[in-house]
């Protein structure tokens, strides 16, 4: 992992302008195409498919490695509201707040080449809930949802509907939710590390490639669709917001791990019906707690067909 220097202000270390890649223009689940594909996006009123949210965390990974060292590849924890959508072609630049001497929590921001905000967050190592954390503050000025039509079966404390076990190889293909490898990534990816390859993972602390941030949210939504725990269908989905703690990190390529889920909030907006979803991971077979995801998942009320109709068979203004 570099830890070269990087461009500083008073205030804030910065990455270079980046040019994301679009990986999931070919993403598709129940059937249907995502919002990552330029048609069903425009359709949905914007001008083309977005980038997938948390493609922008691997900007933050070289910073925040010179900020917090070998620890934040251990017990890392990024978490982020996405605020503006980034389109291929578009250039995003990271920036890490510089920490007083010690501290082990940071705010940080993306932005587009123009000041546009891409996303609002944080960053921490250790106990990640000894942290204001972006996500975490936001679920706590939620307040009830009274008005879901597309998520009103689901509930707060529902579990996932079956174990899932997952593992994540170089040439592996993620799945109709992800159709890409891991090798496809490494290719592209705005910030590279020999220890994300197999050959440079051998002077690394581990001795075995790990897995990029970015990638940990593939891993864990490869699967998803398993847990049960999406609302009525068909509807189109985005992240909103994403959290990634790493408890005894990194995780590894070609490792297996379990993964249990839990619905901890659901929220609603003017245009969207959120389910907040707690992923835990538990490296097999020792069954140890390695990591953390909660993703706001955010589905579009004008993607459901039957939305208007139901929400006033329910009483509710649509």
């Amino acid at each position: 992992m570099s830890a070269d220097p990087f461009a500083q202000t008073a205030t804030f270390l910065c990455g270079a302008l980046r040019q994301p890649r679009q990986m999931l223009a070919d993403q598709k689940y129940d059937g249907h195409k995502s919002i990552h594909d330029d048609a069903m996006a425009e359709g949905l009123g914007l001008r083309a498919g977005p980038i997938e949210g948390p493609t922008h965390f691997s900007q933050f990974d070289p910073l925040l490695f010179q900020t917090f060292g070998e620890e934040w590849l251990r017990t890392g924890c990024i978490s982020a509201h996405y605020q503006n959508m980034v389109v291929e072609g578009e250039s995003v630049r990271a920036f890490v707040e510089r920490p007083a001497p010690g501290a082990t929590f940071v705010r940080l921001f993306a932005e587009k080449a123009d000041g546009t905000p891409v996303l609002t967050g944080s960053a921490s190592i250790g106990d990640a809930n000894a942290h204001p954390h972006e996500l975490q503050q936001r679920i706590a000025r939620l307040r009830p949802a009274t008005g879901l039509v597309i998520n009103r079966d689901l509930k707060v404390g529902q579990r996932g509907a079956k174990p899932e076990s997952i593992r994540m190889g170089f040439d592996q293909h993620m799945g109709d939710h992800y159709p890409f490898t891991l090798n496809d990534k490494l290719k592209v990816i705005t910030e590279p590390s020999a220890w994300y390859t197999a050959e440079g993972a051998k002077t690394s602390p581990w001795g075995r490639p790990i897995i990029p941030t970015e990638m940990i949210s593939v891993l864990l939504g490869s699967t998803i669709a398993e847990a049960g725990l999406s609302g009525r269908k068909p509807a189109v989905g985005l992240f909103a917001g994403q959290e990634i703690r790493l408890i005894d990190g990194p995780l590894f390529v070609d490792q297996d791990y379990a993964l249990e889920r839990e619905i901890i909030a659901l929220s609603e907006s003017a245009r969207t019906e959120s389910v907040w979803v707690r992923t835990k991971v538990y490296e097999l077979p020792t069954r140890k707690l390695v990591a953390e995801m909660i993703l706001n998942g955010a589905t579009m009320k004008a993607s459901y067909p039957r939305y208007e109709e139901e929400a006033k068979a329910l009483g509710l203004k649509a």
